[in-house]
Order: structure tokens, then sequence, then C-alpha cells
């Protein structure tokens, strides 16, 4: 298997930073998908990934002039959650029987949710850890690109789709890791982003003072440990460890850096809080179990959005 064309659908820092490295090393086999409103906003603002322009083929789904589209070997998928169900419609077009989608949304629920719109068996799973991302308008700025990990859910022997993508990420210079057990390591990135993202939106805090305040950290850790709780009874074998593994992570991350929550509240955008808390407080009334922590950053998020 050979990745000959990737679909991205999502211009957000995380999808514009990974599309530039795909565009560097062959600008032929990266298109944008998008629809008619954002069509035309790319082709007057364009987009701009640590001051460079990149000029990306837009392929543009519901426009007249562009209705020859073909399928992908690998759509990308990188939106906010809120707007997952209009992205499933912009990449439809681009998908085949062969085609292989990646989700690098937050959450545990955006593989099952596409799946179920165009096919589990197109899945992998996948998100991006370690980066220091900001977008602000169309200029992208990062000092860390992070890694992508993904896979199939177990990945003791490794698919030839996964190597095919793994082939295509070193080439362009896009860190990545396939871990054996796949479907684990996506509820670790969960567990971190209840804490890290809820935590960092609600005190208004970059990675810095995350890293410096040890109220911060111990609020990040109560949140992630109810996670890890739910976790556990969902039969994931999350310790507080694993905690720990992410909270040294955010130590090393650009001080200056937010969350994409963060930057969300500071723009007045809808977070992912039903991603986050929102997921942790369903599990928990489905398990029997109370999660104040969870409870009150969802409660104050909330409030937050209710006053854009």
């Amino acid at each position: 298997m050979k990745i000959s064309k990737v679909v991205l659908c999502g211009l957000g820092a995380i999808g514009s930073s990974y599309a530039a490295k795909i565009y560097e090393l062959n600008p032929s086999i990266i298109e944008i998908a998008v629809d008619k409103k954002r069509y035309d906003k790319y082709l007057k603002s364009g987009i701009y990934v640590n001051e460079k322009k990149y000029d990306f083929k837009y392929s543009c789904v519901d426009c007249i002039y562009n209705s020859h589209l073909h399928p992908a070997d690998l759509v990308i998928v990188s939106v906010k959650y809120n707007q997952l169900q209009e992205a499933i419609n912009i990449i439809r077009p681009f998908v085949a029987p062969h085609t292989t989608i990646m989700s690098l949304l937050n959450g545990i629920i955006s593989e099952e949710i596409i799946g179920q719109a165009l096919g589990m068996e197109k899945m992998l799973y996948s998100f991006c850890v370690g980066t220091d991302m900001v977008r602000e308008g169309a200029y992208i700025k990062y000092t860390n690109i992070g890694k992508i990990v993904f896979g199939e859910k177990n990945n003791t022997l490794v698919s030839s789709r996964v190597s095919a993508i793994s082939e295509l990420f070193s080439a362009a210079g896009i860190p990545h890791q396939i871990p054996e057990d796949m479907y684990k390591e996506l509820w670790w990135k969960f567990m971190m982003n209840v804490g890290l993202n809820q935590v960092s939106a609600i005190l208004g805090a970059t990675y810095g003072t995350l890293a410096k305040s040890e109220y911060a950290k111990k609020l990040l850790f109560d949140a992630s440990l109810e996670a890890v709780k739910v976790a556990n009874l969902e039969g994931i074998d999350l310790t507080e460890n694993d905690i720990y593994k992410y909270i040294d992570i955010v130590c090393k991350i650009d001080p200056k850096g937010k969350t994409s929550m963060l930057q969300d509240i500071e723009n007045k955008r809808y977070t992912e809080v039903e991603l986050f808390s929102g997921t942790v407080l369903k599990l928990a009334k489905k398990h029997g179990i109370s999660c104040p922590v969870n409870q009150v950053l969802y409660n104050m998020i909330k409030s937050l959005e209710e006053c854009f």
C-alpha cells in the first residue's frame, strides 16, 4: 500500500501544521476539503504556518466548478467536536472502499461517530500530543509540532496501512508513534485532556503557569484521576503514573503556549467540554460513582460559554 493522495478536513492549528509538513514533502499529494464558505475564505486570506504562506489545493465539495472530486488514500479529520457532523459530510465524496480515515479530534468517541457514518473498517485510532500550536486568524505558530500517535486498536502486528502511513509521516518529517495498545493510549490522551484542557481554560493558564503552580498541578491531577477511575471501570488499565507522565510533558512544552480549550475560551468559541468532563460524567453515572471535580469543571466551562 502507498499513500498517493491525502485529504485533510480542518485547517485549525493542528491541521494546518501537519498539512504544511506534507505539502513540503510534495504539494501534489495533499488537498484540503472545504465547503464553499471556507473555500472563499482561504483563497482570500491564505494560511501561514510559522510565517510561511502555504498555497494548498482546496477541494470544494459544494462548488459547482469543482464537482469532480476523487477518492483519497488517507483522510485526516482535524476539526473541533462541534464541527464533526459537518466534516463527515465534507469528506464523504473522498471516501472509497480503500480509504483509511484518521481522526485527530480529542476524546474517545470521534472514531465511532465517523465509523458509523462512513464505515468502521476504514478507521484508525489517532491523536496528537506534545504540541504548542497557537492560531490567530490565518496565522499558526508553534515551536514544538509534537507527534501523532496512531494505529489499529492493537498493533502487535503492524498492518500494511499503518506501515504506509508511517512511511509517509517519516518522509514528511512528522514525528509519530505506533503503540502496541493503541486504545489504551487513546484513553491516556483523553485523561490528559480532561485535566489539562479544562483546568487551563478555567484558570486562563499557559503551559508555563501550569508547570510552575503546584495548586494548578493538583487540579490537573484530581480531574484526571476521576478519568482514570471511569477508565478502569471500562476495562482500560490506566494508573496514577499515567497522570504524572503527561504532567511531565506539560513541563517541557513552550511555557507561553496555550491549550486549545483556553484558545477557544479567549476567542469566545464553544469548547469541547462535552468530550471531556461531559464524557466522564456520563460514564460515572453509568457505573454509579461520583466525579465532583469534573462536575465543577463542567459547570464552570458551561457558565463561561453562556456569556459568549
